[in-house]
């Protein structure tokens, strides 16, 4: 395996060939879960794993050659953590199996898998695949019954699956160690999509759009008043609130907004604010940046960029 700070690889590449495959099934044991892998050209066979992590996400992708993956009641009982995986594969056909439903899946499909029951997945010809790892209570915390979607196509060719393939598709292992957004708003982003694709309902009663209307407002104000606490999360919010975090989640996802969003939104009017108002000019970028609840200097600085299209010095300069 060659490992950077950041990109973990395992690659075929760097061991004999009467070697590879069974390096590439003691690579996915190691970069995923235990598993078995068959291929029908052991001889000349060549896959390649990279790894790198976005916040709780792990950001996966496989390329190589045709193969058959099976995660048996032995491996599961052989291994130490489980996680939820969605899979994209970027080209050709695969099927995969999970809850004694099997699922044929085009470029772009995805699905959704639990590794603490068996599935197995079939590359007939080739195994170029995105894999997010989610932690359970992560999934959970978005999906009212995560159970009902295992091992079911997420039509990647139309509505908010779409939209999801779409996302999804943009996130690699690179990705993860230089994301060009804050974390957590992509992972938010992430689970907000997961959501709408998996159970977002577009036939609401007026009650029920009334009162996500109603939560949303609730959410917001909350924000208002702590927006300055640094590492202020949804789940704080949601304890205020005196709802469950899936709840917050849901209701934010059901109106295509994140939490991670509106607290950023909500940040940075503030600080735009400060930076236009003169009584503030004795307070430096990074005063100003705390005062909003941002307390790393480079990230304020990014979020102006983002948020102001400017650097904080220079909308200063500019007012």
């Amino acid at each position: 395996m060659d490992c950077s700070p950041e990109i973990q690889t395992w690659s075929t590449a760097l061991v004999e060939p009467e070697r590879r495959l069974d390096y590439w099934i003691s690579a996915v044991c190691e970069g995923f879960l235990e598993m078995d892998i068959a291929s029908l050209a052991p001889a000349s066979f060549a896959s390649e794993l990279q790894r790198g992590q976005l916040d709780v996400i792990g950001v996966n992708h496989v390329r190589g050659d045709p193969q058959h993956v099976y995660r048996t009641r032995r491996a599961i009982a052989r291994g130490q953590s489980n996680f939820y995986y969605l899979l994209c594969k970027t080209d050709r056909n695969w099927s995969a199996t999970q809850c004694e439903r099997t699922a044929m899946l085009r470029p772009h499909d995805l699905l959704l898998v639990d590794s603490r029951r068996p599935y197995e997945f079939h590359f007939p010809v080739t195994s170029d695949t995105i894999s997010l790892e989610l932690p359970m209570g992560w999934v959970e915390r978005w999906l009212t019954a995560p159970e009902q979607h295992l091992g079911r196509v997420i039509d990647g060719q139309s509505g908010w699956g779409l939209a999801l393939s779409g996302f999804v598709r943009q996130w690699s292992p690179e990705l993860a160690v230089r994301s060009p957004l804050p974390a957590p708003l992509l992972v938010d982003q992430l689970g907000a999509l997961l959501a709408l694709a998996l159970e977002g309902d577009v036939t609401q009663s007026p009650a029920e759009t009334s009162g996500t209307a109603a939560l949303i407002d609730r959410i917001r104000r909350a924000l208002r008043e702590r927006y300055a606490e640094p590492g202020l999360t949804a789940a704080s919010i949601a304890t205020q609130l005196q709802i469950s975090e899936r709840t917050l989640h849901r209701g934010l996802a059901s109106a295509s907004v994140t939490f991670s969003g509106l607290l950023a939104d909500c940040r940075m009017s503030m600080a735009r604010k400060m930076l236009a108002e003169p009584r503030f000019d004795r307070v430096s970028i990074g005063g100003i940046g705390q005062k909003v609840g941002l307390t790393d200097p480079s990230h304020f600085i990014r979020q102006c960029r983002k948020y102001l299209g400017v650097t904080p010095g220079e909308f200063r300069r500019r007012r």
